[in-house]
Formats: C-alpha cells, sequence, structure tokens
C-alpha cells in the first residue's frame, strides 16, 4: 500500500515538475525580446524535438517506475512499452511539429511581425 502512495506521489511531483520548468522556459522567453535569429524552421524544429524526447523520458520513467515498482512487470512487457511509445512519439510528431508551427504563425500575424502575403516585415 505504502509503495503505491509513493510511487504515484513521484510520479505527480516528476509531471509537475517538467510542467514548472516548461513555464518557467515560457516565462523567460516571454520577458526577453525575441531577437531576430530566435526564429525560423531550425529553432521550431529545436523546439518540438526537444519537447517530444523531454515527453518521452517522462513517460518512460512513469511506466518503468509503475511496472517495475507496483505491478512486478518487467522483461518483454517494458521493451515493448519502449517501442511502443517511442512509435506513438513518431507517429504525432509531425502533427506537433504542423500545430506548433501554424500556432507560431498566428502569433506572428497577431503581433503584426508577418503581412498577409507571409512575409516578415
Amino acid at each position: 500500500m505504502h509503495l503505491n502512495v509513493a510511487l504515484m506521489l513521484a510520479g505527480y511531483l516528476l509531471v509537475m515538475g517538467y510542467l514548472a520548468l516548461g513555464l518557467r522556459v515560457l516565462r523567460r522567453d516571454t520577458v526577453r525580446p525575441v531577437p531576430t535569429d530566435k526564429r525560423g524552421w531550425p529553432v521550431l524544429i529545436r523546439k518540438v524535438a526537444g519537447t517530444a524526447v523531454g515527453g518521452y523520458a517522462l513517460l518512460m520513467g512513469v511506466v518503468v517506475g509503475y511496472y517495475q515498482g507496483v505491478a512486478r512487470v518487467g522483461g518483454l512487457f517494458l521493451a515493448s512499452a519502449f517501442t511502443g511509445c517511442a512509435l506513438l512519439i513518431g507517429v504525432t510528431l509531425p502533427a506537433f511539429l504542423t500545430a506548433s508551427w501554424l500556432a507560431e504563425r498566428w502569433h506572428a500575424r497577431s503581433s503584426g511581425r508577418v503581412d498577409r502575403r507571409g512575409a516578415k516585415g
């Protein structure tokens, strides 16, 4: 019983810590003015890839913690969890990249950095 509560608390703290780190990065980016070299495809791809890798690492931490610590299932099941979650990230990554690009473009347009033709101004 105590192990279940401890693992749930550890998972909760990991998720909340990751979210707090993300908010801290967002707040840091909004306080400073955005330099011109901080825009474009390389920066967007780096942000999306960093989010995907961080999310995958957090997910694997929770999966291993639960299935190894609580359910006592390991071996091939954990190998399947690693490959299955990697496949899930790979399948959803193009959609996430597209959605992030659209959000950045919408934000740039609403702040006046991009005109109607899509040229930066």
